[in-house]
């Protein structure tokens, strides 16, 4: 079964829904997965540094009250999937940009579940500013990667287009809200939705072959 998840990694409903997803596999034990993640960027405007986090959640959400009920939201839909949110450690809002990039050389290697939860980890549980290229440098050698991959995507001028232009292709598919998932090119789904909500996606996937699926490059 090929699955392809859209996201983007300051999205805490793309955390919950990538462990969701994890927990949902499991009671298909069985099944052959091939997984793809394609780039979703919530910010596409954000400045290369990034902006105070304060300030950012004010502007998005219209007030601290009201920001802090969507992360209170956000912390009571992650109990049972084992994740933690610490917003209050993060101190900037960074661009997700480079973070989509040290995952586009993660999933070339194999490795981009334990990089993307790597990722999301320091930046909601950690509060590291994964705009930082220092940090993306930490990350990578936490799973593997060698330095000399990351020194050759970050040196392609190419990088930053393509990931723009992988928003603009979700968003051209209708991807409007992350994480969105499609099962064998023909159910998709929105949201951090619960295990057996995924599961009864998989389940009709797996019955139903469709003629021309739709895939996300």
């Amino acid at each position: 079964m090929r699955i392809d998840i859209v996201f983007d990694t300051v999205c805490p409903w793309c955390f919950v829904g990538k462990r969701r997803l994890t927990d949902a596999l499991a009671l298909r034990p069985g099944v052959p997965v091939a997984v793809h993640y394609h780039p979703f960027l919530l910010n596409p405007d954000m400045p290369a540094g990034g902006i105070d986090r304060t300030v950012y959640l004010e502007r998005k959400f219209g007030g601290a009250h009201r920001a802090r009920r969507v992360l209170e939201a956000v912390s009571m839909a992650a109990q049972g999937t084992g994740v933690t949110f610490r917003f209050d450690a993060i101190r900037r809002m960074p661009s997700s940009v480079d973070s989509h990039r040290l995952l586009r050389v993660a999933q070339e290697q194999g490795v981009i579940g334990p990089a993307m939860d790597r990722v999301f980890a320091a930046f909601f549980q950690d509060g590291r500013d994964i705009g930082d290229r220092a940090v993306l440098y930490a990350v990578a050698r936490e799973v593997g990667l060698s330095e000399a991959l990351l020194d050759a995507e970050f040196a392609r001028t190419a990088g930053i287009a393509e990931i723009m232009a992988a928003n603009g292709r979700a968003h051209a598919m209708g991807i409007s809200g992350v994480p969105s998932f499609i099962f064998n090119g023909s159910y998709a789904i929105a949201g951090a939705q619960e295990p057996d909500v995924l599961l009864r996606l998989i389940d009709l996937a797996l019955e139903t072959e469709v003629r021309d699926p739709v895939t996300v490059r």
